[in-house]
């Protein structure tokens, strides 16, 4: 074969793999923003027992076509604590189950003569879909996904297309044949070369489809495809493991999880593999790439109503094999819960992560909030300076989380996202930013206050009690911010703007009081100034708070004009 030839090869295949791989991100996006959300909701409410959590991983993964999405979802939620580790590895074992739908939709549609006969009508479908329903983002997501499918039959044909007739080159038959001569050993070398392969590529799928089209062109028989598909098991477990290198313990375990339980399906296949062979060849005598569909199915459930039972096992071991590190229960130490900090995984679905991470940033700041009344009860200059060394180091983690969130938010709007998706980026990314200006008006009471104890200034009682209302009267709009922020569907706009009218009403009755008494001479300038400034600025964070608010109801309001 000459250097061209082998040229040209490679580069017809790698072409048609790319169309492959486009038409399977297409066609899993638009699965995932037509359901994702609710996926990700249904992952996180059906895993109390071994066997709602397997059947949750299968559907989830057959919904969305995608089972590294299933198990780095899996990765964040136990991460969180949203899921036992007992339930990750059920899910998990449901996650591989549900992969071996893509599987029969190659089979079934994808290889043969026929194979791209399917395609146009779908995309004829498609673009009728999306003509007809264009201002519905669910029949856009319906659209995109049936034009992934189309897209992904026409990849199959290429693929097949691309791949040489071994006849014609009988030198590359020669060195196929020699890699499968050794026997046993040639099955533990394509095992190998699967997980190695799937690694790289980082989609099964693709390596599954690549698999059936050498069997159905002749390259390799039965045993070494199902050797090459044991490797690709192995090898997809990739991707959740490299999402939990910046995960928590919780997290990583659950990733080794599924490395464990891949790797001992494979090696409990590998003990019977000649009769397992021959059953499949003799339900599929004729039909390779059926068989090989067929086996990928029998080993996934099989391997999971075997190992199923020993899930105490699995946590066993991967317990020992990520310890726990004496720090990992630092409070202090920022960290993003729900949010991998790895490569963003498909966009869809990161929007209920990058919420419930929101939902964390309001209790940040409340628990910050929290720490102004211990300021009425400082006593030495030490005291102040604990308490205000605290609260800068609070304002400190704020502008760090609105920092990675923002990062992760806006890296998520950049991918393939629903019109419903990006309106609901841009909520967030307001929240971010009014959360953490809450931070920051917090720290400039708690100056405030420091200044106010470094120039012996002394409220009277009235002042110090209308000041205990107007932080109450906050505290009330804090917290009906921070309700809002569970449901953004039914947030209670009506309850957050009598919350923020009574603030501002008992300023106006502050300020009007405050201009009484300095006419009078009730106090001096330097009182009146700390405490002007002291309700001005409770005022001012309340501001931020409505703005949260409205930003989680997606009404249409102007941020408040803030005076500076």
């Amino acid at each position: 074969m000459k250097a061209t030839e082998i040229l040209l090869i490679i580069i017809n295949f790698a072409g048609s793999l790319a169309v492959f791989l486009f038409a399977m991100k297409m066609m899993s996006e638009g699965l995932q923003k037509a359901a994702g959300s609710k996926m990700r909701a249904v992952l996180g409410k059906m895993t109390g027992t071994r066997l709602s959590g397997i059947l949750t991983g299968t559907a989830v993964t057959a919904a969305i076509q995608s089972s590294s999405a299933t198990t780095v979802m899996v990765v964040s939620f136990v991460n969180a604590g949203l899921l036992t580790l007992g339930g990750a590895v059920a899910v998990i074992m449901g996650a591989n189950i549900g992969t071996t739908a893509t599987a029969w939709i190659i089979t079934l549609l994808g290889l043969g003569e026929g194979s791209g006969y399917f395609s146009l009508p779908l995309l004829i479908a498609a673009v009728s879909l999306v003509f007809m329903f264009g201002k519905k983002d669910k029949m856009k997501s319906i659209g995109q996904t049936v034009i992934g499918l189309s897209l992904l039959l026409v990849g199959m044909s290429l693929l097949q297309a691309s791949m040489p007739n071994l006849e014609q080159y009988p030198s590359l038959l020669h060195g196929i044949a020699s890699l499968s001569g050794y026997g046993f050993w040639s099955v533990l070398l394509f095992v190998v070369i699967g997980a190695g392969l799937t690694c790289i590529v980082q989609a099964s799928a693709a390596m599954m489809a690549i698999t059936l089209v050498m069997c159905y062109n002749g390259w390799i028989g039965l045993d070494m495809a199902i050797a090459l598909v044991m490797g690709q098991n192995i090898g997809t477990t990739i991707t959740a493991n490299l999402a939990a290198m910046v995960a928590g313990t919780a997290g990583k375990r659950a990733a080794r999880a599924h490395l464990v339980f891949n790797v001992v399906g494979v090696l409990l296949t590998l003990v019977c593999f000649r009769p397992i062979v021959s059953l499949i060849q003799h339900i599929f005598p004729t039909d390779l790439p059926m068989a090989i569909t067929l086996f990928h199915t029998i080993f996934n459930v099989g391997n999971t109503i075997i190992l199923a039972w020993f899930i105490p096992q699995i946590i066993w071991l991967v317990e020992r094999m990520v310890s726990e590190p004496k720090d990992e229960k630092d409070t202090d130490e920022f960290r993003l819960t729900y949010i991998s900090r790895g490569p963003v995984s498909t966009a869809e679905l990161n929007l209920e992560s990058a919420k419930k991470e929101i939902m964390l940033f309001s209790k940040q700041v409340l628990r910050m909030y929290a720490l102004l009344p211990e300021f009425r009860m400082v006593r030495n200059t030490k005291d102040m300076d604990d308490l205000v060394a605290r609260i800068e180091k609070y304002e400190r983690l704020t502008d760090r989380m609105d920092m990675e969130l923002t990062k992760f938010l806006t890296a998520v709007g950049g991918g393939d996202i629903s019109g419903h998706g990006s309106e609901r980026i841009s909520s967030m990314l307001r929240i971010c930013d009014n959360l953490e200006s809450i931070g920051d008006s917090i720290l400039q009471i708690a100056l405030t206050r420091k200044n106010k104890y470094s120039d012996a200034i002394h409220f009277g009682d009235s002042q110090n009690a209308n000041l205990a209302e107007m932080s109450a009267l906050v505290e009330n709009a804090l917290l009906v911010m921070d309700a809002n922020l569970v449901d953004y569907n039914h947030a209670d706009l009506a309850a957050a703007e009598a919350a923020e009218q009574s603030v501002n009403a008992f300023r106006d009755r502050l300020r009007a009081e405050h201009l009484k008494a300095l006419s009078q001479g009730l106090y001096g300038y330097e009182v009146g100034n700390a405490y002007s400034s002291l309700y001005a600025q409770y005022e001012k964070l309340a501001d931020f708070v409505i703005n949260v608010s409205e930003a989680a109801a997606g009404e249409n309001h102007h941020n408040k004009e803030v005076n500076s």
